[in-house]
């Protein structure tokens, strides 16, 4: 590590005086505005009485972006900028005639409430790509976040600044103290910043700024405007502490008795500036015990659940570190795959329950994360990872659970053109401390890269893409075996083109992706192909559900921005896709339609449909090893309502309904929502969701008979699924709030006519499958039951800026049996609130120290 830091102080010294890159030939030249220098540092209270107040120059020239784009706003809002050596100064006035009915909602830091609002947004390297937002609402609410590639934002980033909120006979105010120690920016004794001021008016849904922000164009940081005349601006301090104390009191079941256990941690959170663009975090025995708990949810499928990571230091900076190897429109991202899933980083013990430990840790404890992250003042973005998990002991201390590993993880991206093109790069390792207990099992060892590129052109409307990449994992052979065998590969199918090899130590693959698509105006679209080798393996630490695989997908849209009698904004989205093995085997093709409508009064409609299996096409993970079966078509809808978020009471349903194996399969669901503002501080809401799913052919087994031929068994699952999801939040102050999450679940089922693979890729469905003849296993197929119970309160006080308090109550509870049982819901419920629970209460103080 000590070399890898070596190497980035490096690169930041060759490059502190290489030039910018040039900006965007074809764009408009940004506007641009000065920003005085205060002798005096004006009074944070929300006044414009201060002399450098009067002396700034005046921005107002706002324009709407929502819901009319390039319309004149409603009401005016004017801007003035000043600094100094330490910090950035904005002072905002949003003129309104009617003050009493601004919108100001009470609610925990970074929470996202239908209120006015105000946001300064800073791109302090001037690098058209990345930035910072500082947003405020007019109960004195504070959020910002991270921004990177051009966009997305980085909701965990937490500074440290302050903002005055003033409410008058004009309207509201906001004045805006930013330390330059929050921002990353190149020493130059002249430096330029961008910018962009937003305003929301919540009561009209509209949203204005200076400068004006286009929507229908691509990019978002490359549409800011520019701040010049920021002469000498002072080096920020170099190094932000956070220590924490934390005393955690456990109860719960532990080798079959009822146990309680309290202890003390002390760790601590470090930030030192190795250069005001490069900043160097480090994390000492964290713990993130404030963080929600992940959903319920049963999963009966071949492929593992993505989780979205939630621990404030992996997502702080996440985009940074992100090269997504499935990111395509049609599936919006939403699988998860990349090369880097932090998840993986403190994961559950892989072995745990292999060797008869019935209470093992949830989690793998971290010794010790670090990571630098910057941005250099010739384009190149900087991230390295580094994090230790310790070892988790079976029982006795005789086995390992889960072993001793290092993580790492190096990503970096040069943008060129003023940020229309970039290329990038990425590496990562993990190294295990196996032993005996544990080397059959898991990866000694596991590499992958990775590189990337993008390409705008077209007036940045147009943009191609790609990238390659590679992966190696290492073991012994039976570890090699397991991987071979998993859904994510299934080297051993019988019909299949691949040779399962149990004497192999090493497993190697590639992956590739090119994108065409238009990405500015009205009409959008993408067109991408991918392909993924046999032996791509990324999950030790990072996330992908299939390998040999082939993908084909396009995307096409249709948005309809300027209002009109009937609606405030329009989306039609056209999807197509199709998939297949490497050998040329179709696993998959479909079509989708969806559109996602606003009405005038705020209320929103959405609605779909997806055809999928279309012509010839074979499950070839469905038998878990077996055959590839042939697949009937399916018909896919769903609808969802979505009230005004302004007023009081916003309710909310979704449904969907799926049918397939000619008819034989349906699945449908229901889930209302009521979200109640009972006050400007108190917020409550109620989700139930009930699902039920018939499915013909649910994968039950495999089963081998007296002369080891291996029978691929299925069955008829007929479940039912029954989840509520409660939400409070109370917020007493800007800097204290309680937030209550509850959530009970309940998933129960039954099997029946259990039946083996026959001729799998038959025409008639029929033929595909033959009845069982183990009466042991086809006579009482059974079924399950599975109960959970997860909550956590939380409250949290910042009592000064930096520095927090946590109390937090979590409890869960869980239960499951072979047998679907006869009860009811309500008797199930009941049962599961009868189960003892496994409480943890936990309080933890930190103090923030920089100098």
């Amino acid at each position: 590590m000590t070399a890898l830091l070596g190497m980035v102080i490096a690169l930041q010294v060759q490059s502190a005086s290489a030039p910018r890159s040039a900006p965007v030939a074809s764009r408009q030249a940004p506007a641009s505005v000065g920003a005085v220098r205060a002798a005096t540092a004006p009074v944070l209270d929300g006044r414009d009485d201060d002399p450098v107040w009067q002396a700034a120059p005046l921005v107002d020239e706002f324009v709407q972006s929502q819901p009319t784009e390039g319309a004149a706003p409603t009401f005016r809002t004017t801007a003035r900028l000043a600094y100094d050596e330490h910090n950035f100064y904005v002072f905002v006035r949003a003129f309104d005639p009617r003050p009493d009915s601004i919108v100001r909602l009470l609610a925990r830091r970074d929470d996202d409430t239908p209120s006015d609002r105000l946001t300064v947004f800073l791109d302090s390297y001037h690098d058209r790509r990345t930035g910072y937002g500082f947003a405020v609402n007019p109960a004195g609410v504070k959020a910002d976040y991270a921004i990177y590639n051009d966009g997305n934002m980085d909701q965990a980033w937490d500074a440290i600044w302050d903002v005055a909120i003033r409410v008058d006979s004009l309207g509201w105010t906001a004045e805006y103290r930013i330390p330059l120690s929050q921002l990353r920016y190149s020493s130059q004794p002249s430096a330029s910043f961008g910018l962009l001021v937003r305003r929301t008016i919540q009561r009209y849904t509209q949203t204005v700024s200076w400068p004006a922000y286009r929507p229908s164009s691509s990019g978002f940081v490359s549409q800011f405007g520019d701040v010049t005349g920021l002469d000498g601006l002072g080096s920020p301090g170099r190094a932000e502490v956070t220590p924490y104390v934390l005393t955690r009191n456990v109860q719960g079941p532990a080798a079959g008795n009822y146990a309680r256990n309290q202890d003390v941690t002390i760790g601590g959170d470090l930030r030192y500036r190795l250069a005001s663009n490069l900043l160097a975090n480090a994390t000492v025995n964290p713990d993130f015990g404030q963080v929600e708990a992940d959903p319920s949810v049963l999963n009966l499928g071949a492929f593992e659940t993505f989780f979205d990571e939630r621990r404030p230091f992996f997502v702080e900076g996440k985009g940074l570190f992100t090269f997504s190897v499935n990111c395509v429109v049609v599936v919006d991202c939403r699988t998860g795959e990349g090369l880097f899933y932090s998840r993986r980083i403190g994961r559950s013990p892989q072995l745990a329950g292999t060797y008869g430990d019935e209470s093992s840790a949830t989690a793998s404890r971290i010794l010790g994360a670090a990571k630098v992250t910057g941005r250099l003042p010739n384009g190149f973005s900087l991230g390295v990872l580094d994090a230790v998990t310790d070892r988790v002991e079976g029982p006795g201390g005789l086995t390992t659970l889960e072993p001793t590993t290092n993580y790492g993880v190096m990503r970096g991206n040069q943008d060129y053109n003023g940020g229309a093109g970039s290329v990038g790069f990425i590496v990562t390792g993990v190294n295990r401390a196996l032993d005996p207990s544990s080397e059959a099992w898991l990866h000694r060892s596991a590499y992958t890269g990775g590189l990337d590129a993008r390409h705008r052109f077209g007036g940045g409307r147009f943009e191609i893409s790609g990238l390659l990449s590679f992966s190696r994992v290492a073991g012994n052979a039976a570890a090699i075996a397991l991987t071979q065998q998993t859904p994510v590969h299934l080297y051993q199918r019988p019909d299949g083109p691949l040779t399962f090899d149990p004497t192999r130590t090493s497993l190697s693959g590639t992956a590739q992706e090119v994108r065409l698509a238009k990405v500015g105006g009205n009409f959008q679209f993408e067109t991408a192909y991918q392909r993924r080798s046999p032996g791509f393996e990324i999950n030790d630490v990072g996330f992908l559900r299939q390998a040999d695989q082939q993908e084909f997908t396009n995307w096409a849209a249709f948005a309809f921005r300027r209002p009109n009698r009937v609606f405030q904004q329009l989306r039609w989205n056209l999807n197509n896709w199709e998939h297949w093995s490497l050998a040329g085997l179709p696993t998959d093709r479909a079509a989708n339609t969806n559109v996602h409508v606003q009405f005038n009064n705020r209320w929103w409609l959405h609605t779909g449909i997806t055809v999928g299996n279309i012509g010839s096409t074979y499950c070839d993970r469905c038998a878990r090893g077996g055959p590839a079966i042939r697949q009937d078509r399916y018909v896919s809808n769903w609808a969802g309502v979505q009230g005004d978020d302004r007023k009081v009471l916003v309710p909310s349903v979704f449904s969907s309904y799926m049918r397939g194996d000619q008819g034989r399969s349906e699945t449908w669901s229901v889930s209302p929502s009521m979200e109640l503002k009972v006050s400007t501080r108190f917020t409550t809401s109620f989700r139930p969701s009930y699902e039920r799913n018939r499915n013909d052919v649910q994968y039950f087994g495999t089963f081998e008979d007296a002369d080891g031929a291996p029978h691929f068994a299925f069955a008829r699952l007929d479940q039912r699924t029954l989840s509520f999801t409660w939400r409070v939040g109370y917020t007493f102050t800007p800097s204290a709030s309680l937030q209550i999450y509850a959530s009970p679940f309940i998933s129960k089922g039954t099997y029946r006519d259990v039946r083996e693979v026959a001729d799998a890729r038959a025409a008639a469905y029929t033929a595909r499958y033959q009845p069982y003849a183990d009466e042991a296993v086809a006579a009482n197929p059974g079924g399950f039951n599975v109960q959970q119970f997860r909550s956590n309160a939380v409250f949290r006080w910042e009592y000064r800026p930096g520095s927090t308090l946590f109390l937090v109550w979590s409890q869960g509870r869980e239960g499951s049996s072979n047998v679907e049982g006869a009860e009811s819901f309500r008797r199930d419920f009941a049962d599961l609130f009868g189960r003892r629970a496994n409480n943890t209460f936990l309080v933890k103080l930190s103090y923030w120290l920089a100098r």
